[in-house]
């Protein structure tokens, strides 16, 4: 049983009774987060086009930063929904460069419509959600500590090389190990969180999926 201040797993005991990693608390937005979201399985095209262009808006940031950020980044981004970002120009880039509400950032605003490019054009060969799901890995980690959490993956190096060659950009391996995570492609939940094996997509611990 993880100690309340976490000393034994990285994990903490909230006065809700509730067990989660020491990131996840302190902060209500991070919280909801995890006990709702993080490591949930999505599958349509629109939220994973959504989780993979906040992912690399993330890149040297907090997540917090982006959560906060989030509501804006939908508006301003037409929901995510890739056939509109695809059809973007130079007045929308010039558009989100003034837009305080996102992280106005020319590559990384850049890169989301070279994305949803890719996106649509992806359609043609199975589509992103059968792309990215198919690097779903026989087994998924099981850290007994939060220092156990890896942040690559053979299987996110190879989805990276995959993605940079059907065009996508700002998709390195520790990003799209990430993005796994957080679409359940693979469960990081240290083991005795009260969110470990919840997805149904991986059991509690043990080998394999169920």
């Amino acid at each position: 049983m993880p100690s309340d201040d976490g000393s034994d797993s990285g994990l903490v005991r909230g006065p809700d009774g509730l067990v989660r990693p020491v990131w996840a608390v302190g902060d209500p937005l991070l919280s909801t987060y995890y006990d709702t979201e993080w490591g949930m399985p999505v599958r349509d095209e629109q939220g994973l086009f959504e989780r993979l262009s906040l992912e690399a808006f993330q890149s040297g940031l907090s997540w917090a930063t982006i959560l906060r950020k989030r509501p804006g980044f939908r508006d301003a981004f037409d929901g995510f929904d890739p056939d509109r970002v695809a059809a973007y120009d130079a007045r929308d880039v010039a558009r989100l460069m003034a837009d305080a509400r996102i992280v106005r950032n020319l590559r990384k605003i850049e890169a989301a419509v070279t994305n949803a490019r890719a996106t649509v054009a992806l359609r043609a060969d199975g589509g992103l959600p059968d792309l990215l799901w198919s690097f779903r890995p026989e087994r998924t980690p099981e850290p007994r500590h939060q220092a156990e959490v890896p942040t690559t993956s053979p299987e996110s190096v190879a989805l990276a090389k995959e993605l940079k060659r059907r065009g996508f950009v700002f998709v390195g391996p520790t990003t799209m190990f990430a993005l796994m995570e957080a679409v359940g492609i693979v469960d990081t939940h240290v083991v005795g969180s009260h969110r470990r094996g919840t997805s149904g997509v991986w059991p509690a611990a043990g080998p394999g999926a169920p």
